[in-house]
């Protein structure tokens, strides 16, 4: 069964970067390597993987990867830490936590 997986990585300069593949690994190694000189993490590497679920509905890994583009770092924080708490309160009030 093909699997999708949607990842953050965070950059060298501290900036999160969320992406979407069905090869893991070798996005991974792209990533790190510097494969795509027009990418995102090009000169931000090295990258250091944070946080990565995997769907077997690409559709829904899309949806998923989208949903995470719109997020404040505040709520990919949460997401990383697994501090599902926190993610829906940032939700429903997304200034708690920068007071």
């Amino acid at each position: 069964m093909k699997t999708y997986v949607v990842y953050i990585l965070k950059c060298s300069d501290d900036s999160f970067y969320t992406g979407i593949t069905g090869n893991f690994n070798k996005r991974i190694i792209q990533h790190q390597t510097g494969y795509f000189k027009q990418c995102y993490t090009f000169k931000k590497r090295p990258v250091v993987i944070k946080y990565y679920m995997e769907f077997t509905d690409v559709i829904q890994a899309i949806l998923f990867e989208k949903k995470i583009k719109g997020w404040t770092r505040a709520k990919k924080i949460a997401l990383i830490h697994n501090n599902f708490d926190k993610l829906q309160i940032l939700a429903e009030c997304p200034k708690f936590y920068s007071l």
